[in-house]
C-alpha cells in the first residue's frame, strides 16, 4: 500500500510536471513553462476538464498569435520559437555595439552549419534588415557606422574558425547536398596565390566598392573577409570610389578584378551606369556584380545580367565566392558545366568558366 502511495507521488508530479510539458512542448509548438502555466491556470478555473482542454487552448492562442498582428505577443509568451530570428537578432546587436553577444550566437550556429552558411543565412540578411529600414528613412549615418564597427569586430572574433561543415554535427544529407553545391564537388579551397596565374598575385588584385551607402561597404566588408578567408586578396572602397575624379586615380591600380557591391532592391539603375563607368575606366579588368538585394527578384537579377556590361552578377555571398575563385582560377570546373563567366562587350578579358548554381 505503501508503495503504491509513494509510486503515484513519484510518477504524476514527474510526468505532470517533466515529461509531459517537454514532449507536448516539442510537438506543439508551445514552451514547457507555457503547457505548466496554462494546466494550472485551467484546472483552477474548469477543475479536470480544464486540465483536459489546457493544451488545446493554448495551442489556439499561439496559432492565433502567429498569424494575428495584434496578437504577436501570445506567440511570444506561450510559443517556443525565438522572438527575433538569426538574422534580427544579429542586427539588433549590430546596431547596439555588442559583436560579443553576436559572437556567442555565431558560435551556436557554427557547432552545425558553416562559416558561409552563416554569412549568407544570417549575417547578410541582417544587413538586408537595414537596408530596409534606411530605405524607410528610419537608420542614419551614425547607427550605420555602429553597425560596421561592430560587424569588424565579430567577423574578427571568427577569424580563427575554419569555413568547413563541422565533423558530426550534419547528418549525410545535409554533408551531401554542401558537397554538391561547390563547384569542383567539395568544399571551397583555400588558394595558394603561387598557383594562381602571375596576374593575380598582386597585393591587392581583386577591389571591392560599396555601390552607394555604408551597408554596401559593410555588405563588401563581409565578402572581402570570405574572399581573404580563402586566400584572394582584396580591398574594399567606399561609394565615392566611384565618382569620375577617384575612378580617374583608380585606373592607375589596375584591379585584375572589380566586385559593385549593392544592398538595394529596388531599380537596376545605379548599378547599371556604376557598372558601365567602372568598364570604361577599368577595361582589363573583370567586373562582378555582388546584387544581394536581389536574391529574390529574378527580373532585377535578369536586367543587371544583360544591361550592366558586366561579366556575372551575384546575389549570395557562395555566388560571389564561386565567382571569384573560378575566374582568378583558384578552383576549376567540369567538363560538363556549361555556365560561363563571360567577357563583357568589348572588354578585352577573356572569358572564363563560371560556377554552376546548387540544385536541391
Amino acid at each position: 500500500m505503501l508503495s503504491t502511495i509513494a509510486l503515484f507521488a513519484l510518477v504524476e508530479p514527474l510526468v505532470g510536471h517533466i515529461i509531459e510539458p517537454l514532449v507536448y512542448g516539442r510537438s506543439t509548438g508551445l514552451s514547457p513553462v507555457a503547457v505548466v502555466a496554462s494546466a494550472t491556470f485551467w484546472t483552477w478555473l474548469w477543475g479536470p476538464i480544464g486540465l483536459v482542454l489546457a493544451t488545446p487552448l493554448t495551442l489556439c492562442a499561439v496559432v492565433l498569435g502567429r498569424h494575428v498582428d495584434q496578437l504577436e505577443f501570445l506567440d511570444v509568451m506561450l510559443g517556443d520559437r525565438p522572438p527575433l530570428s538569426a538574422p534580427e537578432l544579429f542586427y539588433q546587436r549590430m546596431l547596439a555595439g555588442d559583436p560579443t553577444e553576436a559572437t556567442s550566437k555565431a558560435e551556436e550556429f557554427l557547432k552545425e552549419r558553416s562559416f558561409l552558411a552563416y554569412l549568407d543565412n544570417v549575417a547578410l540578411p541582417g544587413l538586408r534588415l537595414a537596408q530596409q529600414d534606411l530605405a524607410r528613412g528610419t537608420l542614419d549615418d551614425a547607427r550605420i557606422a555602429r553597425l560596421r564597427l561592430s560587424l569588424g569586430e565579430l567577423l574578427e572574433n571568427l577569424s580563427d574558425i575554419p569555413d568547413g561543415i563541422p565533423k558530426g554535427e550534419t547528418d549525410e544529407v545535409e554533408a551531401e547536398a554542401a558537397v554538391a553545391a561547390s563547384p569542383a564537388g567539395g568544399a571551397y579551397p583555400m588558394v595558394d596565390a603561387d598557383t594562381l596565374p602571375q596576374r593575380w598575385r598582386g597585393e591587392t588584385p581583386i577591389l571591392c566598392i560599396a555601390a552607394r551607402s555604408g551597408l554596401d561597404l559593410a555588405a563588401a566588408d563581409l565578402l572581402a573577409h570570405l574572399l581573404k578567408r580563402h586566400g584572394l586578396a582584396a580591398r574594399v572602397c567606399g561609394p565615392e570610389t566611384l565618382t569620375i575624379a577617384n575612378l580617374a586615380n583608380l585606373s592607375g591600380t589596375d584591379p585584375e578584378l572589380t566586385i559593385l557591391s549593392s544592398l538595394e532592391n529596388v531599380g537596376t539603375a545605379h548599378m547599371r551606369y556604376s557598372s558601365r563607368r567602372l568598364r570604361r575606366r577599368l577595361p582589363q579588368s573583370e567586373i562582378l556584380l555582388a546584387a544581394f538585394g536581389a536574391h529574390e527578384d529574378g527580373a532585377m537579377r535578369a536586367a543587371l545580367e544583360s544591361q550592366s556590361g558586366s561579366n556575372a552578377v551575384a546575389t549570395s555571398l557562395e555566388e560571389a565566392l564561386a565567382a571569384c575563385l573560378i575566374a582568378t582560377g583558384g578552383v576549376e570546373t567540369s567538363d560538363a558545366d556549361d555556365t560561363t563567366f563571360p567577357a563583357s562587350e568589348g572588354s578585352a578579358v577573356p572569358a572564363q568558366s563560371r560556377p554552376a548554381k546548387a540544385t536541391a
